[in-house]
């Protein structure tokens, strides 16, 4: 397992910033070049920006963290508004209108992975980093509050989690998103043997552990920790946590842990960091 900081990515040159007047700052937590089957970014967007996108070589999901925008289909003129929660997705069909009302902070996932130096091109996307397969798939929208109400929350890892499984296998993407919160003194012994896992913290503090190593970190609103099929290891939240978890292979969406903490494969496995 590896852990990856804001002040690692800064010190080692993955703060990009694709947009002009420092509107928009692109933190690359994971690139092509970690092997995990999608990238991602943590994003803090400025107040004001109004950006034409279309990312004609990705796909890309988007869940806020805090602050307000808005984001509009230009082909048929479809709106949605954007808050804490929302999570929107975005591919190769979708010219697009971002504007952000209220100092925007978010993350966002991309398949196939970003190589992590791409800059907007003319068309407000980015250069090709891997194959797509065609399709004629279009933009959508989910809350992960109105997934709960609707029951669509699962208890896992013993009771000890709570889940949101917003990207599953069957949106086609490429990857998986979670939702997930746990309760202070939570605990689980996990071990995701058929899957690659990247977690970032948005709230509340823990600890994990890997078992063979015994290596141990403090987790911290703005990190993350990601585990492969080797790594068995230990969480426990020391206050409410909430995390996003993104997983490649995609989950089905109904999977529960079992004895080892492991979840059923859905699919083939990437082959993870260079060396692991």
């Amino acid at each position: 397992m590896f852990i990856r900081t804001d002040a690692e990515l800064e010190r080692l040159g993955r703060i990009r910033f694709p947009m002009a007047n420092d509107m928009f700052r692109s933190a690359r937590f994971l690139t092509a070049a970690d092997r995990m089957g999608y990238s991602y970014n943590e994003n803090r967007a400025r107040q004001g920006i109004d950006a034409i996108i279309w990312l004609k070589h990705h796909w890309e999901a988007n869940y806020i963290i805090s602050g307000k925008g808005e984001v509009t289909d230009l082909t048929d003129g479809r709106t949605w508004s954007l808050a804490a929660g929302v999570l929107y997705v975005v591919g190769p069909n979708d010219w697009h209108r971002l504007q952000v009302s209220e100092d925007m902070h978010y993350v966002s996932i991309f398949c196939p992975p970003l190589k992590g130096d791409e800059h907007f091109d003319a068309d407000g996307g980015y250069e090709a980093s891997g194959p797509i397969d065609k399709t004629d798939r279009r933009m959508f929208v989910k809350q992960a509050d109105e997934m709960r109400r609707a029951g669509q929350e699962i208890v896992v890892a013993d009771g000890q989690a709570r889940t949101v499984r917003m990207l599953t296998k069957a949106d086609g993407v490429g990857f998986g998103f979670s939702d997930v919160r746990l309760a202070q003194g939570a605990e689980a012994v996990l071990w995701y043997k058929h899957h690659w896992e990247a977690n970032h913290i948005i709230s509340g503090t823990g600890e994990v552990s890997d078992l063979t190593t015994g290596e141990a970190w403090t987790l911290e609103p703005g990190m993350a920790y990601n585990v492969g099929p080797r790594d068995r290891h230990h969480l426990r939240a020391h206050t409410d946590m909430h995390l996003v978890s993104m997983f490649c292979p995609p989950l089905i969406g109904d999977e529960q842990h079992d004895e080892d903490g492991a979840l059923a494969p859905s699919g083939p496995v990437p082959p993870g960091p260079p060396g692991y």
